[in-house]
């Protein structure tokens, strides 16, 4: 304890702090909290929560709950002392445990924030927050959403994600402890190319293709012949450059457009892995029937999306302030329910949600081992804002409030047949040697 905590009266900002947010929670506060005049409230062995700044108590009375607090955590006038993910599970484990709501601005709060010198006119939203204009969903807005993301820069998500540049969930075949987060994605792109069941010459469509992972390893591998369509401009550049180092130019086009801009069809497969979460809700039956229209009769579409429970649909305050912007996550039987209905016949769903845990884990020890290199690169604001979205992502699937799912289906032909066979393939056999 310094002398300024052990000289700071019971009466300081903290215990003031701790009544408020009892009044507007509905109860105790099951952390313990520093505030900016040294003073600390609550108990004793519980994560500290450090409030640098009225300016963060101000942030949440504007924008109370999720997208406030994560405003102040990204600017800094809010942090988590420690492990962020020890944090962040304690804090959310004790609020369900002592049946707290989400904050509820009363009378005796607003009091109790104006005694703090609190009260004020609202921030200015953080640099690094999503700022969309247009109609949700046109093509402009879709662009920008996607600019925002993931032309962050190649740099950016080179720093990150490992050689294979796959920024998706990964498919953890083995236990084996030299079994590497890169080794996860290559089975992962595998075990798609298995279940499309590609073979040399086959017209491959990947829809979302981010820096061409799965291009490449589909192209390499089993010499199909591949569209690869992406949104942002950056990967773009990126997967060409890669195609041209390895000698693909025969075997992949790479285009930079949206995907109600394919033209043609008949397609032998087409893959779309993590890409429909920024389709949009009312958006999804025409996407679907995008890739109806797309695949030739009998073709396999493999589509690997991720999913919310019925009661917390979207993409979360947060994420789509900070990360992905105008995204929707829904729950998994209405996805299929709409794949069928564009008139595929969904025949094998797999649920990757640990392996989501495991991977995002992963990219989060990267972030951490290479903090200083990832500020230099980005600054500290958006360097903390992906430590706040890994971490909570990866408490996201690991507590199950978000799933992710492989979900293959097929265009029947004419006659009803799918073209599959009447068993399932050895798609894992071999994985953990790929």
């Amino acid at each position: 304890m310094t002398p300024l905590q052990a000289a700071a009266p019971r009466s300081g900002a903290a215990h003031r702090l701790a009544a408020l947010a009892a009044d507007a929670l509905g109860g105790s506060l099951p952390i313990r909290l520093r505030a900016w005049d040294g003073s600390e409230a609550g108990p004793a062995e519980g994560p500290v929560v450090v409030v640098r700044s009225r300016r963060a108590l101000r942030r949440v009375l504007w924008q109370p709950g999720e997208l406030g607090l994560a405003q102040a955590y990204v600017t800094g006038e809010l942090d988590v002392e420690g492990d962020l993910a020890e944090g962040l599970r304690a804090i959310w484990t004790a609020a369900r445990a002592h049946g707290l709501h989400p904050p509820r601005l009363t009378a005796r709060a607003l009091a109790a924030a104006v005694r703090l010198g609190v009260v004020g006119p609202p921030p200015a939203a953080p640099a690094s927050q999503a700022r969309l204009r247009g109609g949700l969903h046109s093509k402009a807005r879709d662009r920008a959403a996607i600019s925002h993301h993931y032309d962050l820069s190649n740099a950016f998500y080179a720093l990150l994600l490992d050689d294979t540049m796959a920024y998706s969930c990964g498919f953890w075949a083995s236990e084996d402890a030299a079994f590497t987060p890169a080794d996860a994605q290559r089975a992962k792109l595998e075990l798609i190319c298995r279940k499309l069941a590609l073979r040399p010459g086959a017209r491959l469509l990947d829809i979302g293709c981010g820096w061409g992972s799965f291009t490449l390893h589909a192209a390499q591998r089993h010499g199909a012949r591949v569209t690869a369509v992406t949104l942002a401009r950056e990967q773009a550049a990126y997967v060409r450059e890669r195609v041209r180092e390895h000698g693909l130019g025969d075997r992949v086009e790479v285009l930079c457009q949206d995907y109600r801009d394919i033209a043609g069809g008949g397609f032998d497969a087409v893959a779309t892995v993590e890409m429909g979460e920024h389709v949009g809700d009312a958006e999804y039956p025409a996407f679907a029937a995008a890739l109806h229209r797309l695949v030739r009769p009998s073709g396999r579409v493999l589509v690997q999306q991720m999913s919310r429970g019925r009661n917390a649909p979207g993409g979360g305050p947060f994420i789509e302030a900070y990360i992905a912007p105008d995204m929707h996550m829904r729950p998994l039987g209405e996805t299929t329910g709409l794949l069928e209905a564009a008139g595929l016949e969904v025949r094998h769903v797999e649920s990757l949600r640990e392996h989501y845990a495991r991977t995002i884990t992963a990219w989060h020890r990267t972030l951490e081992e290479r903090w200083a290199a990832f500020v230099r690169l980005v600054g500290a604001q958006t360097a903390r804002v992906w430590r706040l979205y890994l971490v909570g992502g990866a408490l996201a699937f690991e507590e199950g409030r978000m799933g992710v799912d492989q979900i293959l289906s097929v265009r029947r032909d004419q006659d009803g047949d799918s073209g599959m066979p009447a068993t399932t393939h050895p798609w894992y056999e071999g994985l953990d040697r790929t």
